[in-house]
């Protein structure tokens, strides 16, 4: 018998393929001359660079970003094996996980790490040749500055009426007056970026970055309707300059609206993050060659039926 086994990670218990490993030391004792395919699963959230690297062969890379309130982090991120594609969490330059609860505050926190750590995948893929191919997961952001630091670091300059720079975080988008797209890289023109998002929240509103996922990131109520405003001035300025309407699309809000930075300032396309990372990994080659799937996530719950990876990857043996 040949068994796929392919659960995402058990979030604060194991990894994924710690997972994978568990699963397969319970079928051994049950069946031990089955043969076990071990494929570690990912959401596009934590664990994606890991479940792709590891799948592919691949090579980790870590490199030394601006954190979101700006002091340095190591940032890890990965060259997949089966081409030239890079992959990286923007949580590792800029999540929640990086702060302590009384340092959160999404006022000042800045996506500028996750633009470095953009710049330094593609500096990478630029020496390979090819077209370049970059995966970005956008969850567990501790940021609500709609991208605009990220896309400081790839280049563009965010002025306000005096044509001075603006301060990091989402506060600041508020004194916004002209964006600046003249020393934006070359590099983001030739690559294809894909975004890894797995929620449908608009940048601004009731459903928007600000009023959703503010709160979890140390937005206090008055904090909320500062920020949501911010970014409305953010989307009118930035519509204008790039003749792109994209606040209002599923994702725009994602990671405190680094979703839409990305699509403003990038050729990026959206896709949810299941099944980026379904495509990468060799995960339709194993299928016709076993008997049996296993699958698993940490919580089974009402989410699970919404593009999580159990779902995702019964559907796709199905």
């Amino acid at each position: 018998m040949r068994i796929l086994i392919c659960p995402d990670s058990f979030k604060g218990s194991l990894t994924a393929m710690e997972a994978c490993e568990a699963m397969e030391r319970g079928v051994k004792k049950l069946l031990p001359d089955a043969e076990c395919v071990l494929l570690p699963m990912a959401d596009g959230g934590e664990g994606t660079v890991d479940a792709l690297v590891n799948a592919t062969k691949g090579e980790l890379r870590v490199t030394e970003v601006r954190g979101p309130l700006g002091k340095p982090v190591n940032a890890r991120w990965g060259l997949l094996g089966s081409g030239n594609t890079a992959v990286l969490e923007m949580a590792s330059a800029s999540g929640l996980p990086l702060l302590k609860q009384e340092e959160r505050n999404p006022l000042i926190a800045s996506t500028y790490g996750t633009g470095q750590l953009i710049m330094a995948a593609l500096e990478e893929l630029a020496q390979r040749g090819g077209r370049p191919r970059l995966i970005i997961g956008i969850g567990g952001s501790a940021t609500n500055d709609g991208g605009a630091g990220a896309a400081s670091a790839m280049g563009v300059r965010f002025l306000d009426r005096a044509d001075r720079e603006l301060k990091p975080g989402g506060g600041a988008l508020a004194e916004l007056d002209r964006i600046d797209l003249s020393g934006l890289s070359h590099l983001l023109v030739r690559a294809d970026i894909l975004i890894a998002c797995d929620v449908d929240n608009p940048l601004t509103g009731e459903r928007g970055a600000s009023a959703v996922f503010g709160p979890q990131k140390g937005a206090t109520p008055e904090m909320v309707l500062q920020l949501d405003a911010a970014p409305s001035r953010y989307a009118e300025v930035a519509t204008e300059v790039t003749g792109k309407n994209i606040a209002a699309l599923p994702g725009a809000g994602a990671a405190g609206g680094l979703g839409a930075g990305l699509l403003f300032f990038t050729g990026a396309k959206l896709r949810p993050g299941v099944e980026l990372v379904l495509e990468t990994l060799p995960f339709a080659e194993q299928i016709p060659d076993v008997d049996l799937v296993l699958t698993g996530e940490g919580a089974s719950d009402y989410q699970t039926a919404f593009g999580k990876a159990p779902v995702a990857v019964a559907m796709a043996a199905k």
